[in-house]
């Protein structure tokens, strides 16, 4: 479960997107016509990472699919992935960056596509109390049996607009501009969202396996 808080950003979330998405290839809309349409998280297990993807527009109907992470302190692994600080109400100030290349993100991703897992249930602290919000975007991954994993993520480039992950099971290829007519790679594990708005689920991601992973799942 994520753990939210009722508190104030300064900057929010899209102040802070609209100055990085503008360099990004594979975005061409208006940075000052950004407008949240869905958003989801990832569990981290240790605690200590927020993961969110945010699904937005920029003056047109083309969504954008944007993964972040929330840390305490810069990012130590891929300090050229850091979109900008924030300071937050109740935690103080967060990093944030761009989540594709992070081992935090690209796990929780992984695990979701292989074992069929979803967003992670929403609570906000009220009066000292828990209380479980509806979320309106939700994800599924379509499921792959592939045992324990303990090698996720080498690198990462972007191309078009996808952004591809070589992991230790296979390349990951995200997408940034979700299409409802795009097709997953062959004998590809996936990841699928609906959002308010969406007629039909649209892919989010893809895991194309290599040659050792497909054996151990009898391929």
């Amino acid at each position: 479960m994520a753990l939210l808080h009722r508190t104030t950003l300064t900057p929010t979330k899209l102040e802070l997107l609209a100055a990085w998405l503008p360099l990004q290839p594979w975005f061409d809309g208006d940075p000052a016509a950004l407008r949240q349409v869905g958003a989801f998280r990832f569990d981290d297990p240790d605690g200590e990472v927020g993961i969110e993807t945010i699904l937005l527009t920029a003056g047109d109907d083309t969504a954008y699919q944007v993964p972040l992470t929330y840390r305490a302190a810069p990012p130590a692994d891929a300090p050229e992935t850091l979109i900008g600080t924030l300071q937050h109400g109740v935690l103080g100030e967060r990093w944030v960056s761009d989540a594709v290349l992070d081992p935090a993100y690209v796990r929780a991703l992984v695990e979701a596509i292989l074992h069929g897992g979803g967003e992670a249930s929403l609570l906000v602290e009220e009066d000292h109390e828990l209380m479980l919000v509806e979320n309106d975007t939700h994800v599924r991954g379509s499921g792959l049996d592939l045992g324990d994993l303990d090698s996720y993520m080498a690198q990462g480039r972007v191309s078009g607009v996808t952004t591809r992950v070589e992991t230790g099971v296979g390349v990951l290829e995200v997408v940034r501009r979700p299409d409802l007519g795009a097709a997953a790679p062959e004998r590809a594990g996936i990841l699928v969202g609906t959002w308010p708005g969406l007629s039909c689920p649209a892919l989010l991601a893809a895991l194309q396996l290599d040659s050792a992973a497909l054996q151990r799942v009898g391929g």
